[in-house]
């Protein structure tokens, strides 16, 4: 007999992954209005139906790309999505451009794509992803 995925958590655990996973009322994964900020290399803001409204940097959105290699990679090292890599203490850090996207575009109508200007395109940002990401005041007192 075989254990394969079989996996324990503690009871906090479980909780969390429980409202990581709950379905998401439609009206709060669906944008009335949504401004990507390209030009002033700002950020990304969504007013969502049910009359919320979300943002997110540049930044935070590169560093908390969905996509398999990025998820992975922060999983590995116990970040969260949109926090940053350590980085390594050197003498001269070398320069490295803030993130911004070169390309934005739309995926259907479930969510958006980036190019951004380190080369990487492969993580779509769903409407889904956004939303339960948002980093306002009441939504990160909601997750704590």
């Amino acid at each position: 007999m075989s254990h394969e995925g079989i996996r324990l958590v503690s009871a906090e655990q479980a909780r969390r992954e429980d409202e990581t996973n709950r379905e998401l009322p439609r009206d709060a994964k669906e944008p009335v209005k949504v401004r990507v900020h390209k030009t002033e290399g700002t950020g990304l803001e969504i007013d969502w139906k049910d009359g919320h409204h979300s943002s997110w940097s540049f930044a935070w959105l590169r560093q908390a790309c969905p996509c398999a290699t990025c998820h992975d990679e922060r999983e590995k090292s116990g970040r969260k999505p949109g926090e940053p890599k350590p980085q390594p203490q050197i003498l001269l850090p070398m320069y490295q451009a803030p993130p911004r996207p070169n390309v934005v575009a739309p995926v259907g109508r479930y969510a958006l794509s980036f190019e951004w200007n380190d080369g990487h395109k492969s993580g779509i940002y769903s409407w889904d992803y956004l939303r339960r990401h948002c980093g306002c005041e009441e939504c990160r007192a909601k997750s704590e």
